[in-house]
């Protein structure tokens, strides 16, 4: 099971907030919305995703917080449960 919240964001710390997020480490999916709710980006997160990876992502996120104003981003993260964690179950 996967936890959803939603961020709203002005476009020049969109970079900053989803940096934040991916820090946090148990993001799955991060989505990228107008203030009118359209989708605008979609990117999955998986373990290990690091550095050299995330650069083009963010790069095109940057070059979206310059043409949009506010936003929004939903975060999908894992709930940590142990039920969801095949590798827990012996």
């Amino acid at each position: 099971m996967s936890l959803k919240e939603t961020f709203t964001v002005h476009g020049e710390n969109l970079v900053k907030k989803i940096k934040e997020l991916i820090e946090e480490g148990n993001i799955r999916k991060i989505t990228i919305s107008d203030k009118s709710g359209k989708e605008l980006v979609t990117f999955p997160l998986t373990i290990g995703v690091v550095g050299a990876l995330l650069a083009p992502v963010l790069a095109a996120v940057g070059a979206l917080a310059a043409l949009i104003g506010e936003c929004a981003i939903t975060v999908e993260r894992e709930d940590g449960s142990p039920d969801d964690n095949p590798e827990s179950k012996q």
